[in-house]
C-alpha cells in the first residue's frame, strides 16, 4: 500500500471521528480543502472503495444513518477501539514527523528497538496460529541464548518495549518474553489454538506492567503530593485508579497484584508517594529503601 493511500484512509477516519457524524457531501468539501485531496472533491465511488478498505484494514465500520444520510464510526469493543486508536495515532505521528525533516535535528525520540526485527513476524505467527522458535537471552542469563518454542497468544507494549506472551511448548507454562531479547526467530509448521478459557485481556488486568503473578489482588492505597497527583491524573498508573482529593495531598486507590515492577515504579517517585496500604507493600518499599541506604553506609 502506498503511503499516500494510507494517509487518505487515516484522514477519512480521523475526520469522521472528530465530527461525530458527517454527510458525504460535507466530507467531500473538507477533502477538497485538505492536503490529501489535492484540491479535488472526493468521488462517491472512491469514498465507497476507501470505506471498504478501512473496514478490512482497521476493523473500523463506517456506517450511514438512513434518516440523516450522515456517516459515523460504528462503536467497537473497548479493546479493539484502543488498538485502533494506537495505530491511528502512530500513523498520524509518523505523517507529521515525515513532514518535519527540516527540523529533524531538533526532534528527539526514544528508541523502540524491539519493534524493528521481530514484531512483524510475530504478528504473522499470531495471525496464522503458528508456533515460533527463537533463542532467548534474559538479563539474568549468561552464555548462549536459551532455545524456546512458543505458541504466541498476544502482544503487549510497555515502557516502549514489546513483549509476547504465550505457551512455552517444552515447559507447558504460559510465559512472557521481551522481543528485544530474542534472536533467530523462525516460524514452524506446527499450528495451535488458544484455549477457549484463556482471556488475554484478563491475564494482566490486575498487574502494573508485564510481570504476571498468581498472588491475590490487593487494594493499594497511596498518599501522593498535590503536585505529583497532577501527573497521575494525566497518566494513571493503572486502569483501576481512583482519587480522593485533600487540601495538600491526594489519596489514590488501586486494585493490583504486588509485583516487583510495581514496587520499582513506586520507589521511583521518592518522597512524593507514600504507601498507606497494604502492609505487605509497605514492607517491600521499606526493605528496598534500607537495602539502598546500605550501599551508601561505607
Amino acid at each position: 500500500m502506498s503511503k499516500n493511500l494510507f494517509n487518505r484512509y487515516i484522514w477519512i477516519v480521523d475526520t469522521i471521528r472528530r465530527h461525530g457524524s458527517i454527510t458525504r457531501e460535507e466530507l467531500s468539501r473538507l477533502w477538497e480543502k485538505s492536503t490529501v485531496g489535492d484540491g479535488r472533491p472526493l468521488p462517491r465511488r472512491t469514498f465507497y472503495n476507501y470505506r471498504n478498505a478501512i473496514e478490512e484494514l482497521f476493523r473500523i465500520n463506517i456506517e450511514c444513518n438512513p434518516s440523516t444520510f450522515e456517516y459515523y464510526i460504528d462503536g467497537a469493543d473497548a479493546h479493539v477501539a484502543s488498538v485502533t486508536d494506537w495505530m491511528l495515532n502512530t500513523a498520524s505521528l509518523s505523517n507529521v514527523l515525515s513532514d518535519a525533516r527540516d527540523v529533524a535535528d531538533r526532534i528527539f525520540l526514544e528508541d523502540v528497538p524491539s519493534s524493528r526485527q521481530f514484531l512483524s513476524p510475530m504478528l504473522t505467527a499470531m495471525r496464522e496460529k503458528k508456533t515460533v522458535r527463537f533463542g532467548y537471552s534474559p538479563y539474568s542469563r549468561t552464555g548462549a541464548p536459551k532455545p524456546v518454542d512458543l505458541e504466541p497468544y498476544f502482544l503487549k507494549i510497555f515502557r516502549l518495549r514489546w513483549y509476547v506472551t504465550g505457551l512455552n511448548v517444552r515447559e507447558k507454562v504460559i510465559k512472557t518474553y521481551a522481543l528485544d531479547r530474542i534472536s533467530g526467530l523462525t516460524l514452524l509448521s506446527e499450528t495451535f489454538e488458544i484455549p477457549p478459557d484463556f482471556d488475554p485481556e484478563a491475564y494482566f488486568r490486575d498487574s502494573f506492567g508485564i510481570v504476571f503473578s498468581q498472588g491475590k489482588t490487593h487494594k493499594v492505597t497511596l498518599r501522593v503530593t498535590s503536585r505529583q497527583a497532577k501527573y497521575f491524573r494525566a497518566l494513571p498508573l493503572h486502569h483501576s485508579q481512583s482519587e480522593m482529593i485533600h487540601d495538600s495531598y491526594s489519596i489514590f486507590n488501586y486494585n493490583l497484584r504486588l509485583t516487583p515492577d510495581f514496587v520499582q515504579e513506586l520507589m521511583s517517585y521518592g518522597p512524593n508517594v507514600t504507601v498507606l496500604a497494604p502492609a505487605e507493600l509497605r514492607a517491600m518499599i521499606v526493605n528496598n529503601l534500607q537495602q539502598s541506604l546500605k550501599n551508601y553506609e561505607n
